[in-house]
């Protein structure tokens, strides 16, 4: 049904009527103002009760556009549209978060957009719509780089900090200073008297025993890329599920890091590496893959770049055609080196993304932000 009860249900009322002449009695005031509640009443159900029938007929036609239709039944266009401007979205983001809530039936949009765990659960039902659409290829990857893009930028407008380290989450992965190095290790509980933390170990793996009493920074980045950093110190060692575990003090002065641009996710993820150099100049330049590969393992990864650790030594600035599998999909890049340091016997670059298709941007945000399937 197309139009509003409203539209059908006139309100003849003639300003006449309400006028009162010295025999109108209280009682009989009272009945007619009563009357005309309970039909103002009635009308604004039946309207009600129009928009959530018509609300069923755009949430199917929504998930054929990724993002059409309004929040009818749901919450107002005027409330989407205002949380939309102060974000930042633009018109394709703004419809797409329109579908995203409604998908998931939201009632309180400023609640999800302040967690980072409901907005991904609304975005990833989103996504397995999209995904499982039947559109064309092309048309389910734009659609789907518009709902990263959206994710992205809700990302970065989450409020809501950490004032102590007992707020962290398990399997943070906690970046430990210590001497000239930095050793990567799991949160595995924040909970109790001491932040306990796997025993850090070297590029060998075997485990390095920090002395008691040792002062320490510590750096993290939660799920919404927010960083922090505090001081601690080692409480001392123990044993957790029959592994080695360190235990840390918890702090109170958490430090607020600048954050970053997109989020990433550690990983463990096998690739090849080949060289790109340019050849020609101005116009009649032109990028040349050298048939020569290496391999090498991604680290940690996002859709702006990665960290990936290679054996042979690289040259900062060095141009090349990354590729890996990421569950059915092959993903292909081209990178360059912004930095690099020795590890033990390994190298650890710093690859910034110079070119990425949209197919292996939504693949990678995917795995980033774990919608997909691994």
């Amino acid at each position: 049904m197309t139009g509003s009860f409203l539209s059908l249900i006139p309100l003849q009322i003639n300003a006449t009527d309400f006028n009162m002449d010295s025999s109108t009695s209280p009682v009989s005031l009272i009945v007619g103002f009563g009357i005309f509640a309970v039909i103002i009443a009635v009308i604004v159900i039946l309207n009600n009760s129009s928009k959530k029938g018509g609300g069923g007929g755009s949430k199917k036609s929504g998930s054929g556009g990724g993002g059409g239709g309004g929040m009818s039944g749901i919450f107002s266009g005027f409330t989407l549209h205002r949380i939309a401007r102060n974000i930042g979205l633009n018109h394709e983001q703004t419809r797409m978060l329109d579908f995203v809530f409604k998908t998931d039936m939201v009632t309180e949009p400023e609640k999800s957009i302040n967690s980072p765990a409901l907005l991904d659960r609304h975005f990833r039902r989103a996504f397995r719509l999209i995904e499982n659409g039947k559109e064309s290829p092309n048309e389910t990857q734009r659609k789907l780089a518009i709902l990263f893009s959206t994710r992205n930028v809700l990302e970065n407008t989450i409020i809501g900090g950490l004032t102590s380290t007992q707020q962290i989450k398990e399997d943070t992965v906690f970046i430990i200073s210590y001497g000239r190095d930095k050793i990567n290790v799991n949160l595995l509980s924040a909970k109790g008297d001491n932040l306990v933390v796997e025993s850090p170990k070297t590029v060998l793996g075997s485990q390095i025993k920090i002395q008691k009493g040792t002062r320490t920074s510590v750096m993290f980045f939660t799920k919404n890329n927010k960083g922090f950093s505090f001081e601690s110190r080692v409480i001392g060692h123990a044993t957790r599920d029959g592994h080695p575990a360190m235990q840390l003090a918890h702090s109170n002065q958490l430090r607020f890091l600048s954050q970053r641009r997109y989020r990433r996710r550690h990983a463990t993820i096998a690739c090849t590496m080949n060289l790109v150099y340019v050849e020609g100049s101005g116009k009649k330049q032109r990028l040349i893959v050298d048939k020569r590969r290496f391999n090498g393992n991604i680290a940690d990864i996002s859709v702006g770049g990665c960290s990936i650790k290679v054996m042979a030594p690289v040259q900062v600035g060095a141009r090349f055609k990354i590729e890996f599998t990421q569950g059915d999909a092959t993903v292909a890049a081209l990178g360059q080196v912004l930095r690099s340091n020795k590890t033990g016997i390994n190298t650890v670059i710093h690859v910034r993304f110079l070119r990425v298709s949209q197919k292996s941007m939504n693949t990678i945000n995917s795995f980033v932000y774990e919608y997909g399937r691994e």
